[in-house]
Order: C-alpha cells, then structure tokens, then sequence
C-alpha cells in the first residue's frame, strides 16, 4: 500500500500545483493571496521532487544485478 500512497501523494500534489500557477498566471488575487500561494507551490515542487528522487532510486535498484548497472533496452509491446 505505500506505494499507492506515493503515487497518489506525487499525482495529487501535481495537480494541485498546476491549479495554482493557473490561478497565479491569472493574475485575480490580491498580492498577499499570491503570496501564499506561491509558498504552497514551492512545498509542493519538494514534495513532487522528493517523489521522483525516491522512484529514480527504486528504478536503480531494480536494474542493478550482481552489483553492475545493467540496462536493457526499452520496448513499448
């Protein structure tokens, strides 16, 4: 279940950031609003990047045998 809960924690606040700079990009709400906001999306930028850092980590342990990177070709069948 954790990762379900990392998945959902990366997507939710992705979205979330993305309504943000929408509204940021607008330009409607009053510069103390802004504030705040922008405040959230840098939070949810770490949160976002600490995500992506753990499932790079998880992809370099998944592809690492014997102790050597080994990397193999990626087909989309």
């Amino acid at each position: 279940m954790p990762k379900k809960k990392t998945t959902t924690l990366f997507e939710d606040s992705l979205a979330e950031l993305e309504q943000l700079v929408t509204q940021l990009e607008q330009g409607d709400i009053s510069l103390e609003e802004s504030l705040k906001s922008f405040e959230r999306g840098v939070n949810l930028t770490r949160t976002c990047q600490k995500a992506l850092q753990e499932a790079e980590q998880k992809v370099q342990i998944l592809i690492e045998k014997n102790g050597t990177q080994t990397l193999e070709p990626f087909t989309d069948e």
